[in-house]
């Protein structure tokens, strides 16, 4: 196959896989009903393992889309394809009630490859948000003899196609940047109905479609320390910025099955993405052991989203609070010089904090605990030792803030494939 084959081959899979994304749902959180839903945690095959650890992350085998900067390291001779799917169960309890939902989701597929001396580039398919639930609610009317009942329903999610660049114009420092399209469908509903066949009923329907702009900028600085170690300093930035997309806000009164009463109200330029900064420091000895640790910090408090007021559907700031996430994490290879498969192992283990983005009744949402366990098992041939099998367990903690909430519990398997191959090598015949 040509490198030109290989790239129609490439660009064909991105195609199919935007398919697979708008049909895939990484949710069934409730949770998921407020701002965009479920924020995606970022994490590529080799860093789920980790918790996600990806600001300092740099060695030329992976493709960390997280910090762009570490492009510059891919091999020259290597063209890196990552994919990736999660299944998962999630556990929901409440005082009164538990149950379980299970659920796959296609992840993310990426590739990465050296443009130039110092140069690397990347592109691919990433989720950034999902939504998907489903809540009922029974209850008396006072003083009738009716039964109520809510319904509460949402699907669809966000995506993101970018492309980004890698380059270390010197020594030891590495600039990079990811341009992106985001789009997405988000879509919430509600009916309110009654026991009595003539009484009233209600139906809402929230729903934005999505598109704009994303664009995301990373640094890294490494620092020798003696002959076998290393520091690596990893700073991001993601562009806040409006997006010129409309909500759309409909009620509906339906009386004896017909229509009575209704709204169709449009709002303007509903959304916005927040300013996003991240740190990173890892530690890496005899590039076999690598150690690390994650701070980063998104702006949401300041965001504008649609909001129906009683009367008037607007765009307004107030319904976020500003999000924090801190992950440590760490990765060992038994020895890269070595001459059995078990010595190629990478075994991974990391734990991160996330505080909430969303307010739920004027308060902030849950808090999320997530602890990892991960290794890659190489697929080794005569011509590469890079191909990698990543499988790692996660267990997620969501734990509300007020009593009475909803705590989700979620296990996740998670199984991405690295292929690493070296497509630009040039075979010479003596």
């Amino acid at each position: 196959m040509t490198t030109y084959q290989r790239f129609v081959s490439l660009l064909c899979a991105l195609i199919f896989t935007s398919a697979l994304f708008a049909q895939s749902n990484g949710s069934n959180s409730p949770y998921s009903r407020y701002g965009f839903g479920t924020l995606n945690d970022g994490g590529g095959g080799f860093n789920k393992g980790m918790a996600g650890l990806s600001m300092g992350m740099r060695n030329g085998r992976d493709i960390n889309t997280a910090n762009p900067a570490s492009y510059s390291a891919i091999d020259s001779l290597a063209f890196i394809f990552d994919t990736g799917f999660s299944i998962q169960n999630g556990n929901f309890k409440s005082k009164t009630a538990s149950t379980n939902a299970r659920n796959t989701s296609f992840d993310y597929l990426t590739a990465g490859f050296r443009l130039a001396p110092r140069l690397g580039m990347s592109l691919g398919l990433l989720p950034y948000s999902s939504i998907g639930y489903t809540v009922n609610h029974n209850q008396t009317v006072s003083n009738e003899n009716l039964i109520q009942t809510e319904t509460y329903t949402g699907n669809g999610g966000s995506h993101e196609v970018y492309v980004g660049l890698g380059w270390a114009p010197v020594k030891r420092i590495s600039l990079g940047a990811n341009i992106g399209y985001l789009w997405g469908n988000l879509e919430h509903k509600g009916s309110i109905a009654f026991s009595e066949t003539g009484a009233n009923s209600s139906l809402l329907l929230y729903e934005s479609d999505v598109r704009t702009y994303k664009v995301d900028f990373g640094l890294q600085y490494e620092q020798p320390l003696g002959k076998n170690n290393s520091l690596t300093l990893g700073l991001t930035y993601g562009l806040g910025h409006d997006i010129k997309s409309d909500a759309h806000y409909y009620r509906q009164t339906i009386s004896n099955n017909t229509v009575s009463a209704g709204d169709s109200l449009t709002c303007s330029d509903a959304y916005q993405l927040p300013h996003t900064f991240g740190a990173g420091l890892v530690w890496t000895h005899k590039d076999n052991l690598r150690i690390g640790a994650d701070y980063s910090y998104q702006q949401w408090a300041d965001v504008k989203a649609p909001y129906f007021d009683g009367k008037n559907y607007v765009s307004r700031p107030g319904l976020f609070t500003d999000r924090h996430k801190i992950t440590v994490g760490g990765e060992y290879i038994p020895n890269l010089n070595g001459t059995k498969w078990k010595h190629y192992i990478r075994y991974r283990a990391g734990f991160s904090y996330t505080s909430p983005y969303t307010l739920v009744d004027g308060r902030d949402g849950p808090r999320n605990y997530s602890v990892s366990l991960g290794v890659g098992l190489p697929i080794i041939n005569y011509l590469n030792k890079g191909s990698v099998i990543n499988i790692s367990a996660q267990y997620d903690r969501v734990q509300p803030q007020m009593a009475g909430m909803i705590t989700e519990n979620y296990f996740r398997l998670c199984i991405g494939l690295t292929f690493n191959e070296q497509w630009f090598m040039k075979w010479k015949v003596n």
